[in-house]
């Protein structure tokens, strides 16, 4: 995907992820396409790549706690009313890629491979590669209101 910084590659490596991997997204396909929320590209190629990864992470971050994030969209079942508001909110197509904190907030990626927090609320870590970093250095992600397009 990137070339990782060192503190993040180990981390990545740490949580199971290793340079090549590829994990076969159809079951979360077929279980969220079954509820009208489609899985697009850019879901698949983050989720093939990171889709079961479980980073146990927390302390101090750059200006926020590392908190720990499971890459499990199963995670969000039921949530799928969520994904769907916030997409229609922002014009974009959130695919629901997991938990950050233990459940307190839902992980997210649109079309363009932006991931977000999701829960009342939405917050963005950025574009991929960048997004992940951020998620694991403890970078406090950008608010966004539902007038963002």
């Amino acid at each position: 995907m990137s070339e990782w910084s060192p503190e993040v590659l180990e981390v990545l490596e740490a949580s199971g992820w290793t340079a090549g991997r590829r994990v076969d997204t159809a079951g979360w396909r077929s279980m969220f396409e079954g509820v009208g929320v489609r899985m697009h590209d850019a879901a698949e190629t983050f989720l093939q790549e990171f889709g079961g990864l479980t980073v146990s992470i927390g302390g101090p971050g750059i200006n926020r706690a590392r908190e720990p994030f499971e890459l499990d969209p199963e995670l969000a079942w039921g949530e799928d009313d969520r994904f769907s508001e916030w997409s229609d909110a922002l014009g974009r197509e959130l695919f629901p890629l997991g938990e950050l904190d233990h459940g307190r907030f839902f992980l997210g990626i649109d079309e363009r491979s932006e991931i977000y927090l999701v829960e009342g609320w939405v917050a963005s870590f950025g574009a991929m590669p960048h997004a992940l970093e951020n998620l694991i250095l403890g970078v406090r992600p950008r608010r966004i209101g539902e007038g963002h397009r």
